[in-house]
């Protein structure tokens, strides 16, 4: 059974940058494609950014293009999301995901993973 561990969330100013991690166990992460989501207090959750198991394909909401870089060292099991030039409205808590199916409909919440991890809170505050 897959299991996902977020790490990496904190306090940061605005304008600060910030990394997260997705730690894999009970499975390798090879067939996987992984999302990184986020949801804010009284808002839905959001696909932030997904990749492909290969690490080839990779889709960002339109909030985070050219903040956010997701990768993938499937040797480590590893899945990360570089987090730069942070917002206010970046504040949510992070979740890590995981399925079979593509990158679009993972990010777009077309269909929802099945494997999540427990968040990891993320506060950008002056």
């Amino acid at each position: 059974q897959l299991q996902l561990v977020e790490s990496g969330g904190g306090l940061v100013q605005p304008g600060g940058s910030l990394r997260l991690s997705c730690a894999a166990s009970g499975s390798t992460l090879d067939y996987y494609a992984i999302g990184w989501f986020r949801q804010a207090p009284g808002k839905e959750r959001e696909g932030v950014a997904c990749i492909s198991s290969s690490g080839i394909i990779t889709k960002y909401a339109n909030s985070v293009k050219g903040r956010f870089t997701i990768s993938r060292d499937n040797a480590k099991t590893t899945v990360y999301l570089q987090m730069n030039s942070l917002k206010l409205e970046d504040t949510a808590v992070y979740y890590c995901a995981a399925d079979f199916f593509s990158v679009h409909a993972m990010c777009t919440m077309t269909l929802e993973p099945n494997y999540w991890g427990q968040g990891t809170q993320v506060t950008v505050s002056s």
